[in-house]
This record gives C-alpha cells, sequence and structure tokens, in this order.
C-alpha cells in the first residue's frame, strides 16, 4: 500500500508532513511519496526530513525522466524515485515534444542515471489508459531490461472502468517480469473501484491518499481501499484499520480540507442515524443499518436528534450515555426533543444530556467554569485572549493568541485546561445565523474529541465568540466527565 499525491492549494509545512508521514508509517503504509523534490528548497526541507526520520517505510519522491529530477531527490536521502515518463501520444506531443522512440530512450538512460545511484525505480506511464497498449508495454520492458523495479499504470485523467481495468491488468501482469502497481484519478469516481479491479486482476501495489485527496477529483482513497480489500474481499493489507478515522481527522485538520459528510466511512454522516426506523433496527441488531462496525475503523456510531427521530433514537441515545430513564421519562424526553427538532435547531450530545438531566433530576456540576475572559484584536494586532476558568475547584488564569479572536480564545481555554483536558482536540467548527441583522442570534456547533471519543455541543448568544466559548465549554465538560 503506498500514500502519495499533490494536492491543488495545499502546501504542507515541514511539521506537518513529518506528522502525517509518522501516522501513515504507523498506520502500515509500507511506501510514502514525500513530494516532488524538484519543486522549491522548502520542499526538499520536507522531504528528507521525512527520509531522516527513522520511519519503517520506504520514502519515495516524484521525479520527471530528467536528471537534474533524479539529482535533486538523492539531496534529500530518499529510498526510491517515481519516475513518470509520458506514454500517450498526446502527453508525448504536448509535454516532450519529440517522437516516441525519444521518450523511450530518456526513460532508459533516467532509470539507469537513478540505479547507478543506489535508488529504487518506479517507472510510471502517464496517460497510460490513453495509450498504445503495445507501445505502453515496449517502454515497460525497456524499463525493466534498464533496472526498474516495479511498474505503474496511471489512469491520469480517470477513463478507466472496472471491466476495462481487469483486462487490462490480467493482460500487463502475465506479460511483463517485474511488480505492477495502479494509480487512480477519481474524475468519474471510478477510482476506488478501478483500484480494486486492479488488484483482483494481479496488480502487486496501489497508489492511495488519505480522504482521497489530490489533483482535481482526487485519487483513490486509502480508507475505501483498504476497508473494501479487508472487509470484502477478506485481504490482509496490513494496515492497522483502527486507525484509519484518527488519520483521516488528521490529515484534513492539517491540510486545511473539510472532508464531506457523505464521504464513505470517515464522512461526518458515515455511522451516523437519525430517522426512527433506522434506529429501531439498531436497538436489534447493529448490522441491521451498518455494513460493519464504526470501531473497526477506529470511530464511533452518532445518534442524531431532531425532528426526525424516533423513540428508538431516544433509547439508544441515552443507552449510550449510560443513563437509565423509565417510559414516561423517556417520552418526555422524546417531546422536548422533538419541540427543538421543530424549530430548525440541532440537538447536540450536550443538549440531550441537559434534557434527560433535568427530566430524569440529576445535576452535575461542571468541572470547568468560565468565570472571565477579555478579547484584544484589529487590523494592527494580533488577537489574543486572557481567560480565567474553575478548573475543578481551582483558579486558573491562561492566555492564548491565534487568527481571530474566537481561535485566541479557545486557544486560551484549551491552555487553561491542559491538566484534565490535555489531549482534546476540536475537530469541526460551526456558524449559523439564527436570527437577521448585525445583531443576529447565532448558534455555535462544535465537535470535539478525546482519546477516540466524540461529543457535539453548541451555545447560542448574540455575541459569537460568547457563543463558541459556551460551545467548547459544554463540550469540555461532556468528555472529562466522561472519563
Amino acid at each position: 500500500m503506498r500514500d502519495g499525491e499533490q494536492t491543488p492549494g495545499v502546501a504542507l509545512t515541514k511539521d506537518k508532513k513529518l506528522l502525517i508521514a509518522r501516522a501513515l508509517d504507523e498506520m502500515g503504509v509500507s511506501i510514502i511519496e514525500a513530494g516532488s523534490a524538484i519543486t522549491s528548497k522548502g520542499e526538499r526541507e520536507s522531504i528528507r526530513a521525512v527520509a531522516n526520520a527513522g520511519l519503517n517505510a520506504e520514502i519515495c519522491s516524484y521525479c520527471r525522466i530528467v536528471k537534474s529530477d533524479v539529482d535533486r531527490a538523492l539531496e534529500c536521502d530518499v529510498d526510491s524515485i517515481h519516475l513518470v515518463a509520458p506514454v500517450s501520444d498526446l502527453h508525448i506531443r504536448t509535454k516532450i515534444k519529440k517522437g516516441r522512440d525519444a521518450v523511450r530512450q530518456i526513460a532508459v538512460d533516467v532509470i539507469e542515471y537513478a540505479k547507478d545511484h543506489g535508488l529504487i525505480v518506479e517507472l510510471s506511464g502517464e496517460d497510460a489508459s490513453r495509450a498504445d497498449p503495445e507501445f505502453l508495454k515496449t517502454i515497460f520492458t525497456d524499463g525493466i531490461d534498464a533496472g526498474a523495479d516495479r511498474l505503474c499504470f496511471c489512469d491520469t485523467v480517470g477513463l478507466l472502468v472496472p471491466e476495462r481495468t481487469t483486462k487490462i491488468f490480467r493482460d500487463l501482469t502475465s506479460s511483463l517480469k517485474a511488480p505492477l502497481s495502479i494509480h487512480c484519478h477519481n474524475d468519474f469516481g471510478f477510482a476506488t473501484a478501478n483500484t480494486v479491479a486492479a488488484l483482483a486482476a494481479g496488480a502487486k501495489q496501489a497508489h492511495v491518499t488519505v480522504n482521497g485527496l489530490g489533483e482535481r477529483a482526487g485519487n483513490a482513497s486509502l480508507e475505501e481501499v483498504v476497508t473494501s480489500l479487508e472487509w470484502l474481499y477478506k485481504y490482509n493489507t496490513g494496515i492497522k484499520h483502527e486507525m484509519i478515522y484518527r488519520t483521516s481527522r488528521l490529515v484534513s485538520r492539517l491540510t486545511g480540507i473539510p472532508v464531506s459528510p457523505n464521504k464513505a466511512l470517515v464522512g461526518g454522516n458515515a455511522f451516523t442515524h437519525e430517522a426512527g426506523i433506522h434506529v429501531h433496527g439498531l436497538l436489534a441488531d447493529k448490522a441491521t443499518y451498518e455494513p460493519m462496525s464504526p470501531e473497526y475503523i477506529g470511530r464511533q456510531r452518532q445518534i442524531v436528534l431532531g425532528k426526525h427521530a424516533g423513540r428508538s433514537s431516544i433509547t439508544l441515545a441515552l443507552k449510550e450515555m449510560g443513563l437509565v430513564a423509565d417510559e414516561a421519562q423517556t417520552e418526555e424526553i422524546f417531546n422536548r426533543v422533538k419541540q427543538i427538532g421543530d424549530q430548525g435547531k440541532h440537538v447536540t450530545d450536550a443538549d440531550l444530556h441537559t434534557i434527560a438531566e433535568n427530566v430524569l433530576d440529576i445535576y452535575k456540576e461542571p468541572l470547568v467554569k468560565l468565570e472571565e475572559f477579555t478579547i484584544v484584536s484589529g487590523n494592527r494586532v494580533t488577537p489574543t485572549a486572557s481567560i480565567k476558568l474553575n478548573v475543578k475547584d481551582k483558579a486558573i488564569v491562561q492566555a492564548g493568541i491565534g487568527n481571530g479572536p474566537v481561535d485566541a480564545v479557545i486557544n486560551a481555554i484549551r491552555r487553561a485546561v491542559r491538566s484534565c483536558a490535555e489531549d482534546i482536540i476540536l475537530e469541526e467548527y460551526h456558524v449559523d445565523s439564527i436570527t437577521g441583522g448585525t445583531d443576529a442570534l447565532v448558534e455555535v456547533r462544535v465537535k470535539l474529541s478525546k482519546d477516540g471519543k466524540e461529543v457535539t455541543a453548541s451555545g447560542a448568544r448574540t455575541d459569537i465568540i460568547m457563543a463558541s466559548v459556551e460551545a467548547v465549554m459544554n463540550g469540555m465538560n461532556r468528555l472529562i466527565r466522561a472519563e
């Protein structure tokens, strides 16, 4: 299993690349393509840092069939190069501006040069799905003769379908004497299906990316390919599947690219249930409306409560919170949830917990209480927040800076509660205006996580900063109490 691909608009710092590389290595990814060394000095520093981090994975750099690209890769101490040669007439004509024979010779020369310098070489046929099949075999055979260790078929603009993929890979894997990889783009939404079809037809390696990131519509998704192979084909990939969700969230945070709510497996709506009929089935057997246990990929089941919720939803949500209610109490909680849902509002975990505590006559003193906070912000001032909290009956004063006043005050809160909630992560942050005007009532909804447990919480105020503080504090108290 291999991970790597550039994504438009994302320029990761060295530290962020290292964090992601370490997570991939811990997960069991065998090859990490850490970037293209020819890009810039900063990119080379990042690749070199990954290469020298002592990881188990093979570290690779993307290269064109240009010797200077190989030289830059060598400066980064990588183990291998992903050497990409255009193989379709369209790409040869527009990029190389020479004939097929010239491309063959250039590719051979660069492969031999890289092998002479001790590199593992994976020769990739760019735009292979639009190439003449016989020419593709010829350049791959040339590559093997020149010392290439692996070959790769690139569906560069996502034109393959599974039936054609199967036919191509059965032919190539039976006629070529080197391991063959598959590299799929998702322009038509077939990247995962084509990748799995290629592996079933003899491919030995898949190029994938976390969350399906990559050029344009992205590449084959690591989480989809791994889980399909493990769960549907019963094939052991060697990947620690329980780390999938955690790694997905890490990559989303560090790249700044949110995961679509309806994304398979790792999207916010996956393993989330609201409709009463679905939750009724879950109470009888979780497999009724879930293809696998969410814990398999390291996440938790979520019950969404709102206007579509049924009594079964309330029962299951209370059970997962560890609360016990009789029939009359459940009915009262159900009615209150419906009232909030009918007003078009979201019922978060914290909301339900508060409703249930009121109905069940339970009161739990919050472990973290807000005493006061101050914000300084402006066009010539770094947003700074100072905050005073009561944390487990101890007064704590802290300060924080951020990209804006909300970010600053949340950073200050996290620093203040570090003694009891050091690793709480803000996963999601949403703001909705409930009323109009500059004095609008806003609802802030957050998703927080700690040690694999997630909660949602909300705050509603005319002051967006106060609403944000309220939401974060509600969520933190839920997480800390759950320990």
